[in-house]
């Protein structure tokens, strides 16, 4: 299985001098084409920085960073939005929806912004896969919380891209609505060949990935294949990430 994201050496470094902090310290990890992977670790372990260099949101302070073939860490603001736009996908715990804007609307945003078709066919079966049919006329006030990370996943999905990348998804979701996003987003992987990266505090939201990554210290310290919410809270609690 080929890597769709591959980090080789990675640090970031904010400030200078003393007060200098790094964020992410020599990283080198694969995320396979195809895969669920989730992302855990305490509190400045380094989990959004490793999520935003890998997306292209943020820059390295060295190192490599690719995305398919494509080399991210050299690319200029210009060259990675377009890059984002059209290879990448983002969901995010605020779910970032454009309150005039109807669920359809939202969804082919990113489409509209690269300049690029809808594909009508491809954009039914997104649709009808993340349970909006009949919904799509709404405007994100008329939905339930639920219904409206379902509009982000959709409409990150829209531009099929190398990769999904979520930033605590079901953070502001209840227990049940959670369980509903995840099961869609398992099911984008194991039945579109989607590959998600997802950030999150949440061992029962890591339990859907097939494999967990832990992070302290700006490091990859661990990692978990296979992960039930039992052993993935256990590994966290050995890293202190409860203190």
């Amino acid at each position: 299985m080929t890597d769709v994201v591959r980090l080789e050496s990675v640090s970031k470094i904010y400030g200078r001098g003393q007060s200098a902090v790094a964020a992410l310290r020599e990283m080198s990890v694969g995320i396979p084409r195809g895969s669920f992977t989730a992302v855990m670790g305490p509190s400045g372990s380094g989990k959004s920085t490793f999520l935003h260099c890998s997306a292209g949101l943020d820059v390295p302070s060295s190192g490599s960073v690719r995305l398919g073939g494509t080399e991210l860490a050299g690319m200029n603001e210009s060259a990675l939005t377009e890059l984002r736009r059209r290879r990448v996908g983002f969901v995010f715990q605020a779910f970032n929806l454009v309150s005039s804007l109807t669920v359809l609307e939202n969804i082919t945003l990113p489409l509209r912004l690269a300049g690029a078709k809808v594909d009508g066919a491809w954009l039914a079966e997104i649709v009808g896969r993340v349970g909006l049919d009949g919904r799509t006329g709404h405007r994100p006030a008329q939905l339930s919380g639920g219904q409206q990370q379902r509009v982000a996943i959709a409409r990150a999905l829209v531009t099929r891209p190398e990769v999904v990348f979520g930033d605590e998804p079901t953070g502001a979701l209840d227990t049940m609505t959670a369980r509903d996003v995840l099961v869609l987003l398992r099911e984008v992987v194991s039945s579109l060949g989607q590959t998600v990266v997802m950030v999150t505090h949440d061992p029962v939201a890591a339990s859907y990935a097939d494999t967990v990554l832990f992070l302290a210290d700006g490091r990859i310290v661990d990692s978990m294949a296979a992960p039930t919410a039992e052993k993935v809270a256990e590994r966290m609690t050995r890293l202190g990430a409860w203190n």
